[in-house]
């Protein structure tokens, strides 16, 4: 970079229910702040689709191709206030990938941090009927078409594959840098014919460190969810832990919202099961609060995930994850050696790693600064500012 302390383009598309990679954005936007960059936030709300009228509704489809008002909104933003780099995390919906060729026509290097597999895969995850599935990257896209596999339709699908079809044909994404969470995330993220792999970085999630570890003997006989309530995220699997376990079961405090919501709400009901506790769409603050003073996390994750920030921020207050034993979740407890790993298809396998929660005694507080170094991250990506910057 010409400049020493390059000025950020900043780009996110919000879904309509929040989730970490929200937090994502906030984390490293502060950072950069906090270092003296000049930062430019650009973004849209996938909520404001709600309101749209009859006719842009008909064209929304082609908008998620490629939305021409971002498209102009981006290059005069990117003239206007002289900006070094564009920073893309999210562009579905109304963002879409014209933000790439905006920067590119100001001839301004874009980094895009990859928090999905949606590049590879219509429906985001290698997620499919209760399985791992990576038909698209081994017979092509058309199978996303034939299964539904994005919100279950076919039609909503198709035009992910023919934006997806139009973007690969102009080459735009082997002109892009990309940073990727984790190692296992680069390998997948390496099986796109165009993207090379010395435009691939790999950065992890950071959380700021919060309050100091609870000692083990003063937290409570509880463990927290937090997180969308939906399959992929695990919660039938975590319900039906809770059910095997009975009365002996520790109170679980579930935190978040989703499409499973009501459901969950049914099979606690009926199953009478009076130690688990729904508090809906909890503030981040709350949430750390909770993971900080409960003996543990449960992560029971279906698909092969990102960096998760729930994760992350258990690990910031000390506390100990029980997660899924596949993709990233596995791989980083592993890694770290806080928490252990069940059988990600089975509650009983869960039931029986919770009931085993003594073995968690003395962790609280060593990996800390694994995801709390702000330096260390901060100068990771300085370093893949600096090399997107020779590929411009």
């Amino acid at each position: 970079m010409e400049n020493e302390k390059p000025s950020v383009l900043m780009v996110h598309n919000y879904y309509r229910i929040p989730g970490g990679e929200d937090t994502v954005v906030a984390n490293e936007r502060k950072l950069l702040e906090e270092n003296g960059h000049r930062v430019v936030f650009y973004h849209k709300s996938n909520s404001e689709i709600e309101g749209f009228r009859l006719l842009k509704k008909l064209a929304f489809p082609f908008m998620t191709i490629f939305n021409g008002k971002t498209y102009r909104e981006v290059k005069a933003i990117i003239k206007r206030e002289r900006i070094d780099i564009v920073h893309v995390h999210n562009t579905l919906s109304l963002i879409s990938p014209s933000v790439y060729y905006a920067a590119r026509k100001c001839r301004i290097p874009v980094v895009q941090t990859i928090h999905n597999f949606r590049m590879l895969c219509p429906g985001a995850a290698f997620y499919r009927e209760g399985k791992i599935c990576t038909d698209c990257v081994e017979k092509g896209l058309v199978c996303a078409v034939w299964h539904a596999c994005y919100r279950g339709s076919r039609a909503q699908t198709l035009a992910c594959v023919i934006g997806a079809a139009c973007h690969r044909m102009t080459g735009i994404y082997g002109k892009l840098n990309y940073i990727c969470l984790t190692g296992f995330n680069k390998e997948m993220l390496l099986q796109h014919r165009q993207i090379k792999c010395d435009r691939v970085f790999v950065k992890p999630n950071f959380v700021s460190l919060a309050q100091r570890p609870v000692p083990w003997d003063k937290r409570r006989e509880q463990f927290v969810f937090a997180g969308r309530l939906d399959s992929l995220k695990g919660i039938e699997i975590v319900l039906g832990a809770w059910k095997m376990m009975g009365e002996a079961a520790p109170l679980l405090v579930i935190c978040g919202i989703g499409p499973r919501e009501e459901w969950c709400r049914r099979y606690i009901a009926e199953n009478k099961l009076k130690n688990i506790e729904m508090r809906g769409g909890v503030p981040n603050g709350e949430v750390l609060r909770l993971l900080g003073e409960s003996r543990g996390m449960i992560l029971a994750s279906q698909w092969y995930e990102g960096f998760p920030m729930s994760l992350a921020e258990a690990y910031s207050v000390g506390t100990p994850v029980i997660g899924s034993d596949i993709g990233n979740v596995g791989d980083i407890i592993k890694k770290y050696g806080m928490g252990i790993v069940f059988k990600h298809d089975s509650s009983r396998d869960l039931a029986e790693k919770v009931m085993q929660q003594d073995l968690f005694r003395g962790y609280e507080g060593n990996v800390r600064n694994a995801v709390s170094d702000a330096r260390l991250n901060y100068e990771l990506l300085m370093e893949i500012y600096d090399k997107a910057g020779e590929f411009v």
